[in-house]
């Protein structure tokens, strides 16, 4: 009897031990995260950038402009390499001489303050502003002279004229197939691109007292 009522236990015993290892692993595999709902944040590498961008917009007051830049990182490089906002052209240096992201930080703000200053000054729209972050201040004259608003229409023509002034530079790579060509001076969609990036960004970082959303500057 004694050895049966052994028996009768340990299979019990077995039994629950298995039960509760079969609902641990239920309950394990419950709360994991479907791996089709895992979703990689593309401004990740940028956002890292965020507090020095802030920092270097707030010794010109245009700390506001947080996300703007943030979103111009993006599109220049996605947050990666030594010069992240792409600001060793406008530095009038060759491209990528700039090897410390700080440093590219502190260039690239220094610019778009050169750029807004400006265009605010000519009375052009803040699409315009953005696209000379990528073509320079004479692209906001250019504007100025063709009603003050930025289009990709007018991005294109005055890409021509440059292309037309240094045609064995701005050739695109030689690709045809590039979507710019022919207007391979800057990317005349670039505007439209930041502009993207800056309503998706707003749409996952936190309005904060020094930092408001830029929409109604367009």
């Amino acid at each position: 009897m004694k050895k049966r009522k052994r028996k009768k236990f340990k299979l019990f015993f077995m039994l629950f031990v298995l039960f509760c290892a079969l609902a641990m692993f239920q309950n394990y595999f419950q709360h994991q995260p479907s791996l089709d709902l895992v979703k990689t944040d593309p401004f990740a590498d940028v956002n890292k950038y965020r507090p020095l961008i802030h920092d270097e917009l707030a010794k010109y007051n245009l700390e506001s402009h947080t996300t703007v830049l943030v979103a111009l990182m993006q599109q220049e490089s996605r947050g990666r390499g030594g010069d992240p906002m792409q600001a060793s052209e406008s530095a009038g240096l060759e491209r990528n001489t700039i090897t410390d992201p700080k440093k590219s930080i502190q260039v690239g703000v220094k610019h778009f303050q050169r750029v807004l200053t400006y265009g605010n000054q000519k009375k052009v729209d803040f699409q315009t502003i953005i696209q000379s972050y990528n073509m320079g201040i004479g692209y906001i004259n250019y504007v100025a002279q063709h009603g003050g608003k930025h289009s990709e229409t007018l991005a294109k023509e005055f890409s021509l004229q440059q292309v037309k002034e240094k045609p064995t530079i701005y050739t695109c790579g030689g690709n045809k197939d590039n979507f710019r060509y022919p207007y391979c001076y800057g990317d005349f969609t670039y505007s439209t691109k930041v502009t993207k990036n800056i309503q998706l960004l707003a749409d996952t970082v936190p309005v904060t007292g020094t930092e408001k959303t830029t929409s109604g500057s367009f």
